[in-house]
């Protein structure tokens, strides 16, 4: 992120208070740490799995568990208050999720102007659309795991912007491209990366916010990443990215846009393009010490879809990792790249010279040293997760929101004996994930 030192440092002091809320007896602030304090240093965790989904709010998957910060009703421009209606899993219509989509929604930390973003029913202003709830019997593995893991109900998007930036924040905490611009929303083409045809270009924000549509670079880009310091350290890593059709860079892979992978030997074996390879290195005992994965589109919750298999997927690969040799030594995150334009009631905690924070996005954190039914009130972001790994290898560190943010560190708690897997159970056999062809379909165009 292009944030000045002198910000950076006093939103990290912000940041501290906010640590000491996790839902657990004996619970210490934790404090934003330097990365040679190594908080797992190898001896128990040797295998982090970051799991990519699409365009939720926390509200829409999370309203009413148990304990968690959720709400049922929510503030509209006119100035009244409408209940949250509970819903379908299967929500036909993209709704707005842009920095201006994002502006409009938060209108100056209000968190009233959802029901004026498009994309609803009639194309027009969403109206009540954005005020709902996903109801819960229909994403049971999301609440299981929940329920016999750990939850976490405060962590922002990086940005408040679209999928590109945040699939480029899980890999580089942020999108800055010089001292004084970042990227925000996405490219003027297909696919989003090096692949783009000539003569693409981004939008960017000023450190002054100002918006300059498609006044960017390529999105071919040279900041790092956290591959550099995996790299730098000799540790393994791969990202797991489904085929899209029609393109020799999924249109949904943050390193596409990073040339020196795109370009490099790394392109095509730490980078796939096929995410059931995970699968394969799993039962092969080669899962990488890092991996990002990416679902199909059919697997991603993206609202629009035809089909109801996220959450089912998610439980397969958690029981695919459990019931395997890995178990003791894994750390499953599953997070949620974007609010999709659904009703959040939780104002982003601050503001700062690059679009962020953004939204609320759910977050599951599933190992065998995660208490039971733990939900974490820690103020994260997405360099929260980068954080961990940087600790937990010692890597140090990328400089971008990665120094300010809060580790996930207190999902697990290290004192405990490594926990008994607790299977999570799917709607659908992993021999129909296995055989079911690819959609080769982008996740998202916003």
């Amino acid at each position: 992120m292009a944030i000045r030192a002198g910000l950076l440092a006093l939103l990290a002091l912000l940041a501290l208070p906010s640590c000491a809320g996790v839902v657990r007896s004996g619970s210490d602030p934790v404090p934003v740490m330097a990365a040679s304090d190594g908080e797992g240093a190898l001896r128990h965790i040797e295998h982090v799995v970051i799991v990519i989904h699409e365009n939720r709010s926390f509200d829409n998957l999370f309203a009413t568990f148990p304990g968690a910060d959720g709400a049922t009703s929510g503030k509209m421009s006119n100035g009244k208050r409408v209940a949250l209606k509970k819903v379908d899993f299967l929500y036909p219509h993209d709704l707005g999720h842009s920095y201006h989509a994002f502006l409009g929604d938060y209108n100056h930390g209000k968190m009233n102007g959802f029901d004026l973003e498009g994309g609803g029913k009639g194309q027009g202003p969403a109206g009540k659309e954005p005020y709902q709830y996903v109801d819960p019997s229909q994403i049971k593995p999301y609440w299981d795991i929940a329920q016999h893991y750990a939850l976490a109900d405060h962590l922002f998007q990086t940005q408040g912007s679209g999928s590109f930036t945040a699939h480029q924040d899980l890999i580089a905490g942020a999108t800055a491209i010089d001292e004084t611009r970042s990227l925000v929303d996405f490219p003027s083409a297909k696919p989003w990366g090096c692949d783009a045809p000539p003569g693409s270009k981004t939008s960017i924000l000023t450190t002054s916010l100002e918006y300059r549509y498609l006044r960017g670079p390529a999105p071919c880009l040279d900041y790092a990443t956290l591959r550099d310091l995996l790299d730098k350290k000799g540790v393994s890593w791969k990202y797991y990215s489904p085929p899209v059709k029609g393109s020799t860079g999924s249109i949904w892979n943050g390193f596409d846009a990073i040339r020196a992978v795109r370009y490099g030997s790394e392109w095509g074996t730490n980078v796939t393009f096929n995410n059931k390879q995970i699968f394969n290195d799993i039962a092969g005992g080669t899962l990488p010490a890092v991996s990002w994965y990416v679902p199909d589109l059919d697997d991603s919750d993206h609202p629009g879809i035809h089909g109801n298999t996220g959450p089912s997927a998610v439980a397969d690969l958690v029981d695919t990792i459990g019931n395997s040799g890995y178990w003791k030594s894994t750390a499953i995150v599953v997070v949620w790249d974007d609010w999709g334009g659904f009703y959040d009631h939780e104002p982003p905690p601050f503001r700062d010279d690059a679009g962020g924070l953004g939204f609320r996005v759910p977050m599951l954190v599933v190992s065998p040293y995660t208490p039971r039914g733990l939900i974490s009130h820690t103020q994260y972001e997405f360099g929260s997760i980068l954080k961990f790994v940087e600790n937990n290898w010692n890597l140090g560190r990328l400089g971008t929101t990665d120094a300010r943010a809060a580790s996930i560190v207190d999902c697990f708690d290290f004192n405990q004996r490594p926990r008994r897997f607790v299977p999570i159970t799917s709607g659908y056999s992993h021999a129909y994930f296995l055989r079911r062809p690819p959609s080769y379909q982008p996740l998202d165009t916003e």
